[in-house]
């Protein structure tokens, strides 16, 4: 039979099981494994038994340490079996309570197994009888100030409450166990207590752990949850801005074949062939990211229209691309509204056209992208404005924004009438 503890050492002891319990959940909240299964309610099978391998074992180390080192407060058997059928379901919790309580049922406590079952089937059917399983995470360490509310709610509307069935079984349990304890000498620990009113303090004790753990796994929820809506918002943003450039590039293109149609027919119609094969690949399964090779191959597509109206002997392109820098990927779209800016604003008002130069080097982890016209250039006044408005460079600006934070630069450099650049630096992120 457990000897009785004092007041002093029974308090300390029951805190310090608070701790372990916490740390135990805060501990596997810290893996991606664990995250995984948080993410959603309904588990699949391997779900359950990753949730039961991360989690029995080292409610098990505890279960043991107290056997071998006689630290009583490291056994929280009872909150882990109890724990885990409240998130995880039925065949979850007594499984996590059967292993635990494997160290302790083979030194001879032989209700230590039946028991961590009991506990781990008790949280599961608690979970199955809450209709909003949402609720499950809202039992947490100072529930138990609610009940004096909840009762009357219970009296006068005959309104229950799910949240008060959790500290019944934490409650109820400690119960028994101390019962079984006391009745079955050695079959099953527990913690004595000297007076008979000092039971209420394990019973407390069980309650604020079972609520500590659950709610250092609620916040580990709430925060995948919060970084799921915010990559799926940075994908709406992506989709929403890609969306701007292709009408832009779509309608400009038209023009140009309306111009063309009446006095170059056959133009228009190579102009066209063009067109349909760039909105294959438009309409096609899009990526936000893409290797460098195949954005110039878009590139090439986009040029190929662009010469039909200016003609090859005023629109000249030069690449000078590094071999290892085609296979590292870019924004999708990166390069179309850049050159597309050099056409139509540097290059087109000049009568004798010009030359466009792409260079793409790799160099310290980075990709450096410039486009170079030798067009009639911006005025300085108005370069500033060129990163917030419009749709080109203004656009390729705020995808930038999104996808690298402050890990990427876009810098305008013009002088009127003797051309611009532009040049880009994006981290290196290639296929490997």
């Amino acid at each position: 039979m457990e000897q009785p503890l004092l007041l002093q050492d029974l308090v300390l002891t029951l805190l310090f099981r608070l701790g372990v319990a916490a740390s135990i959940a805060a501990l596997i909240a810290r893996s991606i494994f664990f995250q995984r299964v948080l993410r959603r309610e309904e588990r699949s099978v391997d779900e359950r038994l990753l949730f039961v391998l991360l989690y029995a074992p080292p409610v098990a180390v505890g279960v043991l340490t107290r056997i071998l080192l006689g630290y009583r407060a490291t056994d929280v058997s009872l909150e882990g079996a109890l724990v885990a059928g409240l998130a995880g379901g039925r065949m979850t919790g007594m499984m996590v309570g059967t292993l635990a309580a494997l160290p302790a049922f083979l030194n001879g406590e032989l209700l230590s197994l039946p028991f961590g079952m009991l506990c781990g089937a008790v949280g599961g059917v608690l979970r199955e009888l809450c209709a909003n399983k949402e609720r499950v995470w809202q039992f947490g360490p100072f529930s138990f100030l609610s009940l004096p509310r909840w009762l009357y709610d219970l009296v006068t509307k005959r309104e229950g409450n799910w949240l008060m069935l959790p500290l019944l079984g934490c409650a109820g349990l400690e119960l028994l166990r101390i019962g079984l304890g006391q009745t079955f000498p050695g079959a099953l620990f527990y913690l004595g207590a000297g007076e008979g009113w000092l039971v209420v303090l394990p019973i407390f004790a069980t309650i604020v752990a079972v609520g500590l753990s659950l709610m250092i796994w609620n916040n580990t929820r709430i925060q995948i949850k919060l970084l799921d809506q915010e990559q799926s918002l940075l994908a709406a943003r992506m989709e929403a801005l890609t969306s701007q450039i292709n009408p832009h590039f779509l309608f400009n293109t038209l023009n140009t074949v309306a111009s063309l149609v009446r006095v170059e027919p056959d133009a228009a119609r190579k102009l066209v062939v063009k067109l349909s094969a760039i909105l294959r690949r438009l309409l096609g399964k899009h990526d936000n990211f893409v290797p460098l090779r195949q954005e110039l191959e878009f590139i090439d597509d986009y040029l190929a229209i662009e010469m039909v109206r200016f003609g090859p002997e005023k629109l000249q392109f030069y690449k000078q691309v590094e071999e290892e820098a085609l296979e590292l990927f870019v924004p999708s779209m990166l390069l179309q509204p850049i050159i597309e800016n050099s056409i139509r604003h540097g290059l087109g008002p000049r009568i004798e056209g010009g030359e466009i130069r792409l260079r793409a080097v790799r160099q310290d982890g980075r990709l450096l992208i410039e486009v170079e016209d030798n067009g009639v250039g911006i005025a300085e006044e108005r370069i500033p404005e060129i990163y917030g408005s419009g749709i080109g460079i203004s656009n390729v600006n705020e995808r930038l924004k999104v996808l690298y934070g402050k890990e990427y630069s876009l810098r305008i450099e013009s002088l009127p009438n003797l051309g611009t650049t532009i040049r880009i630096e994006i981290p290196e992120v290639s296929s490997s």
